[in-house]
């Protein structure tokens, strides 16, 4: 079977490079930008549904864990094209652009969670041998409590990472194609139901495993050209020292330039506008309003044109409709002018690990130490929220054996760090082109690019002259980290070709994930719900339909959700690691290395767990308590970041599990000795039906 499915994607793979090769003959004969996109949307995703549709099934070993037949090398490249989401492909790039050092916390975190996955998890839960996370809380722990509980709280990490993909989906669609936002949010959701909907974790592994092909190539083309066009070597990894010297040397300049300064200027007066009126806010509110009016009634005794007027009425229109609403605008304001205000435009230096000074006076150590302490938080949540992840772990119920599962994690680290190793490099690429060819540019000579990206949405990109002077300075540029990848290519002069390429790679990732955590969802409230819980005579078949009517029924949800753009994808996928690695990450450990562990324990330290997580999110983060009616300013325990929250909850709960596990009935003997056979050698692959019978 390896051998068959070697010939069959090796010939996908040239297929696919022949594909690209003649869009680009074709670009070059003077066929449109549009019709590029096109092609790469209409190309991809017909190949995706293809094999969804050559691979439907209604079996339920099939469909929720395609039949245990996946080679390790094929289950490693569905997991890493499973894991490189869009906030892998598209904002980890950005994160590291914006972040400088503070980024490669993702990279490590994601990295070392695969290890704790290797170590901790995978040939265990392979070694069960069911179908979903919640079936082996179920069966550990007993009881429909904790595998309720599980089934729950898999929906909900699943259900805000994959609104962060089929938001990642509608961006690059809608640059594919031209359409708006929300249509490309729909035209993408269409791709995944095609992925996922008839064939489950069949269709989705092999579809996988093409997604990967196409999002490796699609990230690597770019980087290496673009380091081939700047130090003429095509090995982006071997030079990211010297382009990294390169970029401290140049920031170093842009901190004394004049114009730079000038607009730093423009943005500490307008923070400091803010200042005074936030001083008495029914005041300036009152002397806006005027003001507002003033404006509309001379230009209309001017006899101005039409134009004029409608927007000194919109303006007017815009206006704060009370005090509190004006006095959470103009805060928002003066922080944003305040961020602006810094140098490099608020980015920190590239090159520096932490903010402050551990050698300055207290207010720069307290920064330096509120910094660090950030970034091992953010690595310590990362890593055991991938450890936790229901749609990642349930990836390796697919392998034949517990060995192949070990081989397979080992397989998916490596082509995983295929990319992770080149993101670092390609931020600051990007970041050297824009510091030396497209800051100093003539607003009037800006590439057309920007500007078809200022109309699809100016929260992504936009571009202003603060200090007119009539060029663009770095303070004057705003890039959001979700489309730094996207843009790279144009950035960098490549042909459009790539740029589609790029759109199609990052499609790909994001469709993986999305595929995977949607049937993750369909299959906890079908399998773990309806059947184990209202419906134990169930037929399969009725089961597997089941699924492919939540399946439906998410997908089209979560698009609903993802249309309001509710945050930045790194945001959101962030946040799913935090509560995925406080809510299953103890339950699964201590299930799996310590006997007395019991159900109460379990129910207990995933409550705990949540909650705390919970908890601290919405009271440190303003936006999240803006929308719950929380009055009062974010509070930070220790200056942790509310993205982080899980390094409170994950503690919580192994201890909630350790102190409630001691002072309750120890578990019943058949769930210690699941402990023992999880943790024995194998002597043949589990059975179908559950742990593995000697």
């Amino acid at each position: 079977m390896a051998a068959r499915l070697k010939r069959i994607y090796l010939g996908f793979t040239l297929g696919f490079v022949l594909f690209l090769l003649g869009l680009a003959l074709l670009e070059q004969l003077g066929l449109s930008k549009n019709a590029i996109g096109i092609s790469f949307l209409a190309a991809t995703v017909g190949v995706y549904a293809c094999i969804g549709l050559f691979s439907r099934t209604t079996d339920a070993d099939e469909y929720y864990v395609a039949g245990r037949r996946v080679p390790a090398i094929f289950n490693g490249m569905a997991a890493g094209a499973d894991w490189m989401s869009a906030a892998s492909f598209i904002g980890l790039a950005g994160t590291l652009y914006l972040s400088g050092y503070g980024g490669l916390a993702y990279v490590l975190g994601w990295t070392g969670g695969f290890c704790l996955v290797a170590l901790c998890l995978a040939p265990y839960l392979r070694q069960f041998g069911q179908y979903t996370i919640p079936d082996f809380l179920g069966a550990r722990y007993g009881g429909m409590a904790p595998r309720l509980l599980g089934a729950l709280a898999a929906t909900l990490v699943s259900f805000i990472y994959v609104v962060a993909q089929i938001y990642g989906v509608g961006l690059i669609t809608a640059r594919l194609t031209g359409f708006s936002f929300e249509i490309g949010v729909f035209l993408g959701l269409g791709g995944v139901l095609l992925c996922s909907f008839l064939g489950g974790m069949r269709a989705v592994t092999w579809t996988q495993v093409a997604q990967y092909i196409v999002l490796l190539i699609a990230y690597l083309v770019p980087v290496i050209w673009m380091c081939l066009k700047q130090t003429g070597v095509p090995w982006p990894q071997w030079v990211y020292g010297h382009q990294l010297q390169q970029i401290t040397a140049t920031e170093q300049r842009l901190n004394q330039d004049p114009a730079e300064l000038q607009v730093r200027a423009v943005f500490i007066e307008r923070a400091a506008s803010f200042e005074r009126k936030l001083s008495d806010v029914p005041q300036a509110l009152a002397a806006d309003r005027a003001e507002a009016a003033r404006q509309v009634a001379l230009l209309k005794a001017q006899d101005a044109s039409l134009a004029a007027i409608q927007a000194a009425e919109k303006s007017q229109a815009a206006l704060p409709r009370t005090p509190t609403e004006a006095s959470e605008q103009w805060q928002r304001g003066r922080a944003s002018n305040t961020a602006l205000a810094q140098p490099l435009a608020g980015m920190p230096p590239h090159a520096l690990a932490f903010a402050g000074d551990p050698e300055g006076d207290a207010a720069d150590r307290l920064k330096f130490d509120e910094s660090r302490r950030n970034f091992l938080a953010l690595v310590f949540c990362l890593m055991v929220g991938t450890a936790g992840l229901p749609h990642l772990l349930t990836r390796y119920y697919t392998t034949p054996t517990v060995g192949e599962a070990r081989q397979s994690v080992a397989w998916s680290l490596f082509f995983i760090s295929l990319l992770y190793f080149t993101a670092p490099a390609l931020a600051v690429m990007v970041k050297y082109e824009i510091f030396t060819q497209l800051v100093g540019t003539a607003f009037d000579q800006l590439p057309t690019w920007i500007m078809q990206w200022t109309r699809l949405d100016p929260g992504l990109l936009s571009v202003s002259d603060v200090n007119g002077d009539g060029l663009l300075q770095l303070g004057e540029l705003r890039l959001s980290g979700d489309i730094v990848l996207l843009v790279a290519p144009e950035l960098a002069g490549l042909p459009f070709v790539i740029s589609a390429l790029v759109a199609a790679g990052g499609l790909a990732a994001a469709l993986s994930t999305a595929d995977g955590l949607l049937l993750t969802i369909s299959a906890a409230l079908s399998n773990d719900v309806y059947f184990r819980l209202f419906n134990p005579n169930a037929s399969m078949t009725r089961r597997v339909t089941l699924s492919k009517a939540l399946l439906l029924a998410t997908a089209l949800a979560a698009a609903a959700v993802a249309a309001q753009r509710p945050a930045d994808i790194l945001l959101l996928v962030t946040s799913a690691f935090s509560i995925a690695g406080a809510t299953f990450f103890p339950a699964l450990v201590l299930g799996i290395f310590w006997r007395r562990a019991n159900g109460w324990g379990a129910v207990a330290g995933m409550l705990t767990g949540l909650a705390v997580t919970l908890y601290y999110m919405v009271v440190a983060s303003p936006s999240l308590r803006l929308a719950l009616g929380v009055p009062g300013p974010a509070e930070l325990l220790w200056g942790i970041a509310p993205v982080s929250a899980g390094v409170f909850g994950v503690p919580a709960g192994f201890l909630a599990i350790a102190l409630v596990s001691c002072f309750t009935p120890r578990p019943a003997a058949e769930q210690a000795q699941l402990v023992d056979r999880l943790r024995s050698p194998p002597q043949r692959s589990p059975a179908p039906g559950g742990v593995g019978v000697p």
